[in-house]
Formats: C-alpha cells, sequence, structure tokens
C-alpha cells in the first residue's frame, strides 16, 4: 500500500495506485452553484480537492477520463460538464506576505501573470488555438482582462481554482508591527485584493470565468472584500460537505487492519493503533446537522507510513512539520476573555457554548478588543481548527470543543508559555512533574504548583478560581502525549475521574507508571481563614480541619472506585493513586491511595 503523503496531485494519486478516499460522488453537489467558498484549516486536504476538480473538468483531460475517474464513484455516472473547461488555477500561498504592500503586489502580480503564460502555454501545445493573451507586466488586471477577451473566441470558458486565498492576507494579520495598517492598504476600496476580486467578479459569465472554487482556512479576508466579490455561495457549514476533505473512521480501521496483517501483527495491534488515531486525530465536525466526525487527514497519512515502515506506532503523534499554527492561540492568549477560554479548553472533553458561528468577521473584529467576547473568539478557533463543534443542545445552544490531543497539546503548550515564561522554572516543573509517573512521587510537584504556579495564579486574578484552576495547574505540567493518552474528566463506568495518564500501548515496555488524579478545590472563605493563617499550618494541622479531611475523604472514595474501573477495563495497569486538595491559592496538600 502506498500513501500520498505530502502529494497534492490527484491524477498520480489515483493512477499511481496511492491511497485515496473516494469523495468523486460530491462532484453533481458542486455544480449546483457556480461560484463556491469552501473553508477548512490548514493540512486538511483542500489542495487535493482542487487537484479533482481541476482533472475533471480540464478540456484537456478528455482522453484520460477513464484511465483517472473510471474506477471511482463518479466513473460510472459522469455529469454533462466534466472535461468542458479551461482550468486557471490560483495558488495564494505562492505569494510572498514579506515586505511592503508594494512588495506584495508585486508577488500577487508576478503569480496571477505566470498562472496565465502557464495556462496559454498548456493549452497551445495541447492543440487549443487561443488569440494571444497580452501579459501586462505592471498590472495582472489587465492580464485576466486579455485572458477573458481571448477566451471568449474559444468554445470552452474558464473554471477559476483559487487555493489559499486568504494566506498570504492571514499571514500579513498576524505579523504585528504595521500589520493592520498593511492589510488595510489589501483590502481597502482601491487596494489590489479587492480589486482583484473585483475584476474576477466582472470576469464571471459563461463565456469567461464560467465557474470559480475559492477554498481558505477562514472567512475574514472574503469579509473585507464583500462589496467587491458577493457572489460566492458558503458551503462550508453545509451537511453533504461535512467529510468531503477528511477520512471517515471505518476508512481509517481499514487501512490499519490491512498494515498490522503485512506486519504479521495480531488484529489487536491494529484495534490499539485504532484507538491512538481516534484519540489523537478524530473529532472534526463542520456542521450543526451532521454527527459523524473526520479524522485529520494528514496527520492520518504520517501515522500509516510510519506504521508501515516500523511495524510501530510513531513516537510523537504529532509531526512537527503539520502542526497547526500556533500563532492563532499566541493571539488568543493576548487577550483577557481569551485567558479564561484557553485555560478552560486545555481540558479534554470540557465545552463552551455559542448561538452560533460567525460566518462573517474581518480585520476590524479581529484587532479590536470590544468585538473579542466568547461567541468571537470560538467563532475564530473553529476556523483555524483548533476547536470544533461538539453538539447542539436541547436549547439550541451550539457547543464546541477542542478536538482531539494533539490539538490539547497546542492549548497547554500556549498555557505553560503563558504561566511559566521562564525556561528554567519550566524545566523546574517538569523535572517534578517526571518524578510522578517515574517513582510515584508526587510532592515535589505539589510543592512547585503551591509556590511557583500558585503565585502566577495570585498575581494574574484568575476569575476561574476553582477546581478546575488546579487542575489546569497540573495538567500543565503533567502533560505528556509520547508516554501517555492523556484525559482530563473521563468517563469511568458511571462517573468521571478529575485526570488520568493511562499508558500508550506501545509504551507499555518502559519502567514508568499509570496515573490517576482526584482534585479538591476548597476557598479560603470555606475555610473561614485569610491566607497568611493557612500558609502559617503544618502539614498536618492544614490536613486535619474538618473541611479539608471530609475533601480527602471524599476525594478517596471517588479514587478507590475509579480505580476499580480502571483495573478492570485495562491490563496491566500499574496504577499510582493520588488525592489532591488545595486550600485556595495557598497550600497543595496530597495523600497517596494504598
Amino acid at each position: 500500500m502506498k500513501f500520498p503523503y505530502g502529494l497534492t496531485d490527484f491524477k498520480e494519486i489515483v493512477t499511481g495506485d496511492y491511497f485515496y478516499c473516494d469523495r468523486t460522488d460530491r462532484i453533481p453537489l458542486l455544480e449546483t452553484s457556480k461560484s463556491q467558498l469552501f473553508i477548512r484549516p490548514r493540512r486538511f486536504g483542500k489542495s487535493l480537492l482542487l487537484s479533482m476538480l481541476e482533472h475533471y473538468y480540464d478540456v484537456a483531460g478528455r482522453d484520460a477520463f477513464d484511465a483517472v475517474f473510471g474506477k471511482l464513484q463518479i466513473g460510472n455516472r459522469p455529469t454533462e460538464s466534466r472535461n468542458s473547461y479551461f482550468i486557471l488555477r490560483w495558488d495564494f500561498s505562492c505569494v510572498d506576505a514579506s515586505g511592503s504592500t508594494e512588495d506584495i503586489k508585486r508577488s500577487l502580480f508576478d503569480h496571477i501573470n505566470d498562472s496565465i503564460r502557464a495556462f496559454y502555454t498548456v493549452y497551445a501545445h495541447r492543440g487549443f488555438e487561443l488569440p494571444e493573451i497580452i501579459i501586462n507586466e505592471q498590472n495582472a488586471f489587465s492580464s485576466i482582462r486579455s485572458l477573458v477577451t481571448s477566451v471568449r473566441t474559444s468554445a470552452y470558458p474558464i473554471y477559476l481554482l483559487l487555493d489559499e486565498y486568504d494566506n498570504f492576507a492571514n499571514t500579513v494579520m498576524m505579523q504585528g508591527g504595521r500589520s493592520r495598517e498593511r492589510y488595510a492598504e489589501l483590502v481597502h476600496d482601491q487596494g489590489i485584493l479587492k480589486t482583484l476580486f473585483k475584476v474576477v467578479k466582472s470576469s464571471t459569465s459563461s463565456t469567461g470565468f464560467d465557474r470559480v472554487f475559492i477554498t481558505g482556512v477562514s472567512p475574514v479576508v472574503l469579509s473585507d472584500v464583500t462589496s467587491g466579490y458577493n457572489i460566492a455561495s458558503n458551503i462550508y457549514f453545509e451537511p453533504e460537505f461535512n467529510d468531503l476533505c477528511g477520512f471517515r473512521e471505518g476508512e481509517i480501521e481499514r487501512v490499519l487492519h490491512d498494515l498490522a496483517a503485512g506486519c504479521g501483527l495480531p488484529a489487536d495491534r491494529a484495534d490499539q493503533a485504532l484507538e491512538l488515531a481516534r484519540t489523537y486525530y478524530n473529532g472534526y465536525r463542520f456542521c450543526r446537522e451532521e454527527t459523524q466526525t473526520v479524522y485529520n487527514p494528514t496527520l492520518c497519512l504520517y501515522f500509516f507510513q510510519y506504521f508501515q515502515k516500523r511495524c510501530a506506532f510513531p513516537r510523537k503523534m504529532l509531526d512537527a512539520n503539520l502542526a497547526v499554527d500556533r500563532s492563532k492561540l499566541f493571539y488568543l492568549s493576548g487577550i483577557p476573555v481569551g485567558q479564561d477560554i484557553l485555560g478552560s479548553l486545555m481540558q479534554r472533553g470540557q465545552e463552551l457554548g455559542i448561538d452560533d458561528i460567525h460566518d462573517r468577521f474581518g480585520l476590524d473584529e479581529m484587532l479590536d478588543q470590544s468585538f473579542h467576547d466568547q461567541a468571537f473568539l470560538l467563532s475564530f478557533l473553529y476556523y483555524f481548527g483548533v476547536l470544533t463543534l461538539s453538539r447542539e443542545d436541547d436549547q439550541g445552544e451550539l457547543k464546541v470543543k477542542v478536538p482531539n490531543l494533539v490539538t490539547q497539546s497546542l492549548y497547554i503548550e500556549r498555557m505553560q508559555m503563558m504561566l511559566l515564561p521562564d525556561p528554567a522554572t519550566r524545566d523546574a516543573g517538569q523535572h517534578a512533574a517526571k518524578l510522578v509517573y517515574k517513582e510515584g512521587d508526587i510532592a515535589p510537584l505539589c510543592a512547585f504548583i503551591q509556590e511557583t504556579l500558585f503565585q502566577v495564579f495570585r498575581n494574574r486574578d484568575y476569575r476561574w478560581a476553582n477546581e478546575l484552576t488546579l487542575k489546569t495547574a497540573f495538567l500543565s505540567q503533567l502533560y505528556n502525549d509520547i508516554l501517555f493518552i492523556m484525559d482530563s474528566e473521563p468517563e469511568i463506568g458511571r462517573g468521571y475521574a478529575d485526570m488520568t495518564m493511562i499508558i500508550r500501548p506501545d509504551m507499555r515496555r518502559l519502567r514508568i507508571l499509570d496515573v490517576l488524579l482526584e482534585f479538591k478545590f476548597i476557598t479560603l472563605k470555606e475555610l473561614g481563614r485569610i491566607g497568611e493563617q493557612i500558609r502559617k499550618l503544618s502539614q498536618d494541622e492544614a490536613a486535619s480541619l474538618p473541611v479539608v479531611a471530609g475533601a480527602f475523604e471524599e476525594g478517596e472514595a471517588q479514587a478507590r472506585t475509579y480505580g476499580m474501573e480502571l483495573d478492570r477495563k485495562y491490563d496491566d495497569l500499574r496504577l499510582q493513586t493520588f488525592v489532591i486538595v488545595s486550600l485556595g491559592f495557598e497550600r497543595v496538600l496530597w495523600r497517596k491511595i494504598a
């Protein structure tokens, strides 16, 4: 089995017998409107989708249709529009976003002019007669008009495929410095982006740009150029396209069983692989009506390729080259309400409510904090793939959550940097955390939380000062997705444990421990004492306070119940169980459960 890791050429993948999940049955649905915007997170297969459309509609590919599409779903019932267009393709990820606005304009013009030159050369070479297209090096808009004029004398219109339409503009927005001014220069009334979309809009006709398909990561840029291009149908929320990019679980499961068999491994090894893939790569849901979630395709291909080559699971489940853009979480952590959201979403499965996903917001909303309510920020994170739709509750409110452990690790990484900007301090916390799962010693970590992280919490005046704060503090130090499947609030039996660290099946050969943590948070008001009084108490004195003793008793009972459930669920469990009781932001008490 061959995997198209890093490949986006549809013809090469299909004719080269690479692994491909057939989505050609959606082509008739895509023909219901002539100008469409399709949004998905980075590395989700959008370029391959455009390549599929390119090969299906390209008039120069008629003779190769059966070879390319004959074994696919659309091959049995092609539409009347197949192989009836000239294809013009732009990829704005090729536009250099560095330098001045004039530099960006020059790069954009060069890309458009190069695309038009390639268009003319390819079709002329394949025997299509077109009048001369005049390339204007100083004004690519003039080149576009010349192209459309030339094509209008032929029998075939143009299908414009625009990939990563917002790539360079988003890069400009996130660069800091004069980014706001430079971006505004791109999208204002006379800006090159708005003008470009005006030119495209004015060229749409049955003899010019008859069809336009646009992909991107967010609707931000199109919102800012709406008056220039307001004819695109947004299809990214439509249920029939939920899995247009992305893999379904059944597709993943079949591959993993084939790979395990090819390695001579038992079927339960394939089941373990599926559980890992489900935990780390699944969970994306892009429309309210569809309940089926999809897997990140690029990360799955990374996993498949490693498993096939090594007959083992990759040590790092996230390929560093494919990480979601961390700048979006950096942006979030710089906003006061964003810090609260960041802390909440560190917890796996944690849901936040929103009336609806915003489908339009521009630069002003991005940069003006008066717009930064929870609904805006959650919508922003949804588009960039670091949040996904979870469900709709019985009162019509949408719930969003972190889709999987790969994405959760990015939240935790950002929280670590935000809470402990000093590398030496972070190293000290990590060293204390390792003692928990290496030696079953939690005392150094509790001391670090009490003396270092709680000081940060007191200084920052966090509004989420409760049990969630305590879990956030421990999770930020203990998180390790190389060795463990980390889970916050996992369902165990009929209850929910606060935090579990279950050794990954491929790491059980190591001499490390499974960990179960149960947390209790007691406010100073409940204790009836001020912080100075709490700090003066010895460990035994603090633990003997009636409310603290009651918290330990309740926590121990819960932890024992969860521990027995875990023992029944997993083989060879080396469980170390701890109850952690926090007295405000003053003291961290702990007890190990035998």
